[in-house]
């Protein structure tokens, strides 16, 4: 039947039988399942990975690619814990890290970045991860801080205290102390978890006109990511080098893999380390 009423219009032209309406619910449905099949379509029309490197960019990626510049003065080259624990044979993690630290270069790769940055005088910052015993005295805690505790991850004596530091698993690494340890490069207070939120990072640099990062060192999938999203939500613009960071591998996971789709996904830029110190150096 026709709707009508005295609106001055004789004829809606509109159906409002049961029929029409299931029609009409019928045909949004078969509009929503195009669009998912278009979608689908087009996600299996680029491969996600190549099939010898589950790590590899996708050979027709669907995002769009990135559009950021560094401005030098404006920069920051920030890495997160290089310390012996995560990067070293000697440290408590190297029998989940190992190979994907060994497998992206890791070490030599940060450290390529701490030479660049150096040589081109911009802003470097350590974000370091440390627990004093205090920490111990936690009431909650997720798993793998509970992993790290028990582990005796990043420990030291104390805040005040440095004794047995030197050569421990939460001291630097050894090729990094020049960098590190020139009176230049600005060392925050230690993070707990895994974000800047409980460290003054972002103080740090704002309190030198930095609002571009370069963000490096470990984990990736922990402490990389989390100092990438709050960065992200405190308004820089942030690039992830891709081979200088690594994760551990579990039965729960690979963390690199989890990394680096979300770093694909959020970063301003997803660059090598060849690629970031070509633009540190002003060559790309």
């Amino acid at each position: 039947m026709r709707d009508h009423c005295d609106c001055g219009h004789h004829d809606h032209g509109e159906d409002d039988t049961p029929a029409a309406g299931a029609g009409r619910r019928g045909l949004i449905r078969a509009g929503v399942a195009a669009g998912i099949a278009a979608g689908a379509t087009a996600i299996a029309a680029a491969p996600a990975m190549a099939a010898n490197d589950p790590y590899a960019d996708p050979a027709q990626p669907a995002l769009p690619p990135s559009d950021m510049k560094l401005d030098l003065p404006r920069t920051a080259l920030v890495v997160t814990d290089p310390q012996v624990d995560f990067l070293s044979p000697k440290g408590v993690t190297w029998g989940v890290v190992g190979k994907s630290v060994e497998k992206q270069g890791t070490v030599g790769n940060i450290g390529r970045l701490f030479k660049a940055a150096k040589a081109a005088g911009i802003t470097v910052a350590i974000s370091p991860h440390y627990y004093y015993p205090t920490d111990k005295g936690w009431k909650f805690e997720g798993a793998l801080e509970k992993l790290m505790h028990k582990i005796g991850m990043f420990d030291r004596k104390g805040p005040y205290n440095l004794e047995g530091f030197d050569g421990s698993g939460a001291d630097f690494m050894a090729e990094y102390k020049p960098y590190i340890l020139d009176g230049k490069t600005i060392i925050t207070s230690p993070h707990k978890v895994y974000g800047p939120e409980a460290n003054d990072l972002v103080l740090q640099l704002r309190k030198r006109r930095v609002d571009q990062v370069i963000l490096a060192g470990m984990s990736a999938n922990l402490c990389v990511e989390s100092h990438l999203r709050e960065l992200l939500e405190q308004g820089f613009e942030v690039a992830v080098v891709r081979d200088a960071t690594a994760a551990a591998t579990l039965p729960e996971g690979d963390g690199y893999l989890a990394a680096i789709t979300n770093f694909r996904y959020i970063a301003n830029a997803l660059w090598t380390t060849e690629e970031a110190v070509k633009r540190i150096s002003g060559k790309a």
